[in-house]
């Protein structure tokens, strides 16, 4: 599969073999903090403090995520749900 891909066109069967392809690219690591997707984020991730206000009421109910960038709509890899809060709270915020 070609990676990058854009985000938008993809149905949810595809998005979740994109993210599927991501796990293997990354060695099942995620792509924002580094720590094992089948694991719990590491606790500097955790501690971070999330306005679970802006985000849709089952966000964390699909614990890996593919994380996609905004602005171009192309992947970027598979992330552990609550690295993705942080990433959109955190980083894509500041852009907008």
């Amino acid at each position: 599969m070609d990676l990058p891909v854009y985000y938008k066109k993809l149905t949810p069967a595809e998005r979740r073999l994109v993210r599927e392809e991501y796990k293997k690219i990354q060695n099942n690591k995620c792509f924002y903090c580094g720590g094992d997707l089948d694991s719990d984020p590491p606790p500097f991730i955790m501690k971070r403090k999330i306005n679970w206000y802006y985000f849709p009421k089952d966000f964390l109910k699909y614990p890996i995520h593919l994380q996609h960038d905004h602005r171009t709509g192309m992947t970027e890899g598979a992330v552990h749900a609550y690295c993705n809060a942080v990433m959109w709270q955190y980083e894509e915020v500041k852009t907008r």
